[in-house]
């Protein structure tokens, strides 16, 4: 671990736009401890440097938004596409759901679950149509660019993919997948 010199220290906390009691706040220590640890007038303990360094690295790091994760383009189908069409899709690109869009804006999704129902209803000769509108289950939630992915993750943990948006459209959206290189640099 590199342990920064008193003006490295400094440096770095007005770079990122701190005053000492900031930085003491989130450190857990007093503001006169940083003043002094500042001015090279005290030699501070290990662990208190420790405490001033995750502060001044975490705080380096951007914020990790909806907006920053998501990945584009949204593969989707119409309300008009055909059932075919939609699993043509989802076999195309090796994913089991897909959301509906009607000029940008979601309107319900696909599953492997829905289609396996259009097929039955076909087969038995009840089908209501072989558009997607009429086997179309509820969306995914949407959340906006500038959500935390800390909000998202825990949106995930209950639905299987989130749709970013932007000015009411659909711009990108978020797996579980997506968030498995955010933990592997954790």
């Amino acid at each position: 671990m590199h342990i920064p010199t008193p003006e490295e220290i400094k440096s770095k906390r007005e770079i990122l736009g701190l005053k000492q009691v900031d930085l003491a706040e989130r450190a857990g220590i007093s503001q006169s401890m940083v003043a002094r640890i500042e001015s090279g007038s005290v030699d501070p303990r290990v662990s208190t440097m420790a405490k001033i360094v995750r502060v001044l690295n975490t705080m380096a790091k951007p914020r990790s938004t909806a907006g920053r994760v998501m990945h584009t383009p949204v593969i989707s189908v119409a309300v008009e596409d055909t059932i075919t069409q939609a699993v043509d899709i989802m076999e195309k690109y090796n994913i089991s759901q897909v959301p509906v869009l009607e000029k940008g804006v979601p309107v319900g999704c696909i599953s492997e679950s829905a289609i396996v129902s259009a097929i039955e209803d076909q087969s038995g000769g009840k089908s209501p149509g072989d558009q997607v509108k009429h086997y179309m289950e509820s969306g995914f939630p949407t959340v906006p660019q500038d959500m935390d992915i800390e909000t998202v993750v825990r949106i995930l943990q209950d639905h299987h993919a989130v749709l970013v948006m932007d000015g009411g459209k659909v711009k990108g959206v978020i797996t579980k997948h997506d968030l498995i290189p955010l933990i592997m640099d954790r």
